[in-house]
C-alpha cells in the first residue's frame, strides 16, 4: 500500500508516495524550498502544491519541525512562531482536501529508522538523532516512541546544542570535518550521560557522510551507527502516521 509522506524542514520540504510494506519511496521524490519566512499559509501553499504534483486524494503524513500534541503545534524551530498554538492537521487538511496527520520531524525519521533502518529489532533505549537545519531527536525504550523530546535544544557551550553542532553550523561556519566531529562528540557525550542509549544512530543528510566524521569521534558509550534511510526517513515516518488502516 502506498501512502503519501511530506517532510517540512527549515531548507526544504520534500515529499514522496511511500510504499509501508517496503519502506521505501514508491515514485521518486519532489523537493521544493522552504518559503521564507515559514509562516502556515505559505508553508500550507507548497504542501498542497506537492499533494498536486503527485494528483494525490488519498491520506498524507506530514512532518513538522517542534513539538507536536494532538495535531497541535506547540512550537516552532526554524520555521515562523505563528505555528505556536495552530492546528496542523486542521490547516494541511483544508489545504489539500486530504486527510492529513502530522507529527514531529525527527519523531517520524525515528519511527521509519526503527521499522525499516539501523534500529529494526533494537530493544532497549534507542537515540536517533538528525542532523540538518537543526538537530532533531527520537528516543525509543524498547520499540516504543517517547515523543517530542526535542533534545537539540539542550545546551551545549552556552547555546542551544542546534546552534553549535548542526550539520547547518558545519556548512555556515566552514568548519572542517574533523573540527565539527568535535562538537557532535561534546553533544553526543551529553545525551549519551543523560539517557544511557544502547544505540544512537545518526540521521539527516550528513549520514550519509558519515565515514568523514563518525570514526574521529570518541568517549561515547552507546554504539554509533548512521542511519540506514539516510535523509529519505522523514518521508517515510511521515507516511507511516499518515491516518487510515493503511498506515497501521
Amino acid at each position: 500500500m502506498d501512502v503519501l509522506g511530506i517532510d517540512i524542514g527549515g531548507s526544504g520540504i520534500k515529499g514522496a508516495p511511500v510504499d509501508l510494506t517496503a519502506g521505501r519511496f514508491a515514485r521518486d521524490r519532489v523537493r521544493i524550498e522552504t518559503p521564507r519566512p515559514a509562516a502556515p499559509k505559505a508553508v500550507a501553499d507548497v504542501v498542497r502544491t506537492v499533494v498536486g504534483h503527485f494528483d494525490w486524494s488519498g491520506p498524507v503524513g506530514v512532518t513538522f519541525p517542534g513539538v507536536v500534541a494532538g495535531g497541535i503545534a506547540r512550537s516552532a524551530a526554524n520555521v515562523d512562531k505563528r505555528w505556536i498554538g495552530l492546528d496542523a492537521d486542521a490547516l494541511f487538511t483544508e489545504a489539500t482536501g486530504c486527510p492529513v496527520t502530522v507529527m514531529n520531524d525527527a519523531d517520524a525519521a525515528g519511527v521509519a529508522e526503527m521499522t525499516f533502518g539501523a534500529g529494526r529489532d533494537r530493544e532497549g533505549v534507542v537515540l536517533v538523532l538528525t542532523f540538518g537545519t537543526g538537530i532533531g531527536s527520537a528516543l525509543f525504550v524498547d520499540g516504543t516512541l517517547v515523543p517530542n523530546t526535542e533534545l537539540g535544544h539542550l545546551e551545549l557551550g552556552g547555546k542551544d546544542a542546534e546552534h553549535r553542532a548542526s550539520a547547518q553550523v558545519r556548512e555556515v561556519k566552514g568548519l572542517s570535518w574533523e573540527k565539527w566531529a568535535e562538537r557532535v562528540e561534546a553533544y553526543l557525550r551529553h545525551v549519551d550521560a543523560l539517557f544511557s542509549p544502547g544505540l544512537i544512530i545518526i540521521g539527516g543528510g550528513v549520514s550519509k557522510k558519515s565515514d568523514k566524521f563518525l570514526p574521529l569521534i570518541d568517549g561515547v558509550t552507546a554504539e554509533v551507527v548512521p542511519a540506514a534511510l539516510h535523509n529519505d526517513a522523514g518521508i517515510i515516518g511521515a507516511a507511516m502516521a499518515a491516518p487510515g488502516d493503511q498506515a497501521g
